[in-house]
């Protein structure tokens, strides 16, 4: 059993960052209770890449092996001109992860969810769905947590891993909100042709880039990244025709890919959004991970695995601090300088994107050193 002054911990969100962060916590023999506002947890979402710190992360909690057996490995990115004829640069995959994993898999988002979501019951945390917190009340050496059900619970921390909406967020006075960075980006789930083999992005087209990465033997996520559109665009909805007219003008297997979706095909849209802190992300005995402290353009394809990062560096500073109060300056200490390397690059990258014809402006090159930065320990 854990020695630290945390035994007891209350979980608000049990998506990525949420699930990680229960299952190390459960490791270190901590007792957790998870708040999930859906009426059941797993199965959402799209495709989604997982470079190799975000697969040490499952690794690390067990839940690698499952995830891997549904996903797509790979070791390099490709960047291809618009018609798809010419390959710009390749990017080796550096092993972020090391040695047990590989440098970057594809997989389909439900399925990670669905693991996370299976194994953070196995685990034997609390899981009560169907419920949000209405009010914290933080005594200083403990929080009291009222949650829509009528019920309490008297807990040493309260984790907030509610997204980027977050709500948690704005009940410790952090007035940080989402913001726009200009950009919006459609994706959807189609058949994946044999000659893919890694993730590409498309350069030079109509729109900001086009691109897309294997999840599976049968099945790749494929996405379009261009101007903000109306909001009725906004959510998943049969717009596969409309994905294609604007799919027009690229080439190579992605033009492949545009031309095998129906056109009543259910494709996702939205608003690409970054959420920035200034300053810690707690307050108290609250604290912020993944999305709900720091949300970013999937420009590298990081957003996982920052929020999987977030989840086992709380676990590890709480099992290891004499405090809560220096657990949480620890976990900023080792967080705060990695999300912002990845966040301020990601957001650097999508101002290029938005203006190509920026002097200097190199995608290959902070894209590479970023994620060479990230081989070092999280």
């Amino acid at each position: 059993m854990t020695t630290s002054p945390v035994r007891r911990v209350l979980i608000v969100g049990g998506g990525i960052a949420g699930g990680v962060a229960a299952l190390a916590l459960r490791q270190r023999g901590v007792d957790v209770v998870v708040v999930e506002q859906r009426a059941e947890m797993g199965g959402v979402g799209h495709g989604i890449t997982l470079q190799g710190n975000a697969l040490k992360a499952f690794h690390s909690v067990g839940v690698f092996e499952r995830i891997a057996e549904r996903g797509f490995p790979f070791a390099h990115l490709r960047m291809r001109s618009a018609d798809g004829d010419h390959v710009i640069a390749e990017i080796p995959t550096p092993p972020m992860g090391g040695t047990e994993v590989p440098p970057t898999m594809g997989a389909l988002r439900g399925d990670v969810a669905d693991v996370l979501a299976d194994e953070v019951v196995r685990a034997g945390v609390d899981v009560r769905l169907a419920r949000t917190v209405t009010a914290l009340d933080d005594r200083g050496d403990s929080v009291v947590v009222a949650l829509s059900d009528g019920t309490t619970e008297e807990v040493d921390l309260v984790i907030g891993a509610d997204g980027i909406r977050s709500q948690v967020r704005g009940m410790i006075g952090i007035e940080a909100e989402p913001q726009t960075v200009g950009m919006g980006i459609w994706r959807v789930v189609a058949e994946r042709p044999e000659e893919m083999d890694c993730s590409e992005l498309y350069y030079g087209g109509p729109k900001f880039k086009a691109g897309y990465t294997p999840i599976s033997e049968d099945h790749c996520y494929a996405f379009l990244l261009e101007e903000n559109l109306d909001r009725s665009f906004v959510g998943e909805k049969p717009n596969g025709k409309v994905l294609k007219e604007h799919g027009a003008g690229y080439g190579g297997t992605w033009g492949k890919v545009r031309d095998s979706i129906a056109d009543d095909a259910v494709v996702n849209y939205q608003w690409i959004e970054a959420v920035q802190i200034d300053g810690p992300w707690h307050r108290g005995r609250v604290v912020l991970i993944g999305d709900a402290a720091h949300a970013c353009p999937p420009l590298i394809a990081q957003g996982a695995a920052m929020s999987a990062e977030d989840g086992v560096v709380l676990a590890d500073v709480i099992a290891t601090s004499d405090s809560v109060e220096q657990a949480l300056d620890t976990f900023m200490e080792r967080r705060g300088p990695r999300v912002g390397l990845v966040l301020g690059n990601s957001l650097q990258l999508a101002e290029w994107e938005i203006h190509p014809e920026t002097p200097g402006a190199d995608p290959g090159r902070v894209m590479g050193q970023t994620l060479h930065a990230l081989c070092a320990p999280a």
